[in-house]
């Protein structure tokens, strides 16, 4: 696979949305870009936040941006925090640097096809919805 489709990315989002679900979170969004940066699809379930589809994307675009899952950027946040900052300065602040931005891959170590971001509950839950989405899509999952 070479695109990151609108029906992939439609499977991913009712795949996370499903997790979540199974795990009892509070509501979520879930945004999918393709390798670009750009969006291909985003849902927010019902009571989510306002502010849920730029946290979202955010993640994701991170993760994007430095060809790691956002729990990479969520190191460096921690280690490297003069780094992150001007990072996400260069990205006119667009970078959530917490973990729930996972890389979409075809094929494990494979190309890029896109990013997921997931915001609503806790970074590690939104990861794993994520995560579960990306696989239930036969893709490959990098958390960073």
């Amino acid at each position: 696979m070479s695109k990151l489709t609108l029906s992939v990315s439609e499977t991913i989002v009712k795949a996370a949305f499903a997790k979540g679900a199974e795990l009892n979170l509070k509501p979520l969004t879930v945004t999918v870009l393709d390798a670009g940066g750009h969006a291909v699809a985003m849902m927010r379930q019902d009571g989510s936040s306002i502010l849920r589809p730029q946290i979202a994307a955010g993640k994701a675009f991170g993760a994007l941006a430095v060809g790691a899952g956002s729990r990479w950027l969520d190191a460096n946040a921690q280690t490297r925090p003069h780094f992150v900052q001007a990072l996400n300065g260069a990205a006119g602040g667009g970078i959530v640097p917490v973990p729930g931005g996972v890389l979409i891959r075809d094929g494990a170590g494979g190309e890029i096809l896109g990013a997921v971001g997931i915001t609503g509950d806790t970074s590690d839950n939104d990861e794993a919805c994520a995560v579960a989405g990306i696989e239930a899509a036969g893709l490959t999952p990098d958390v960073g």
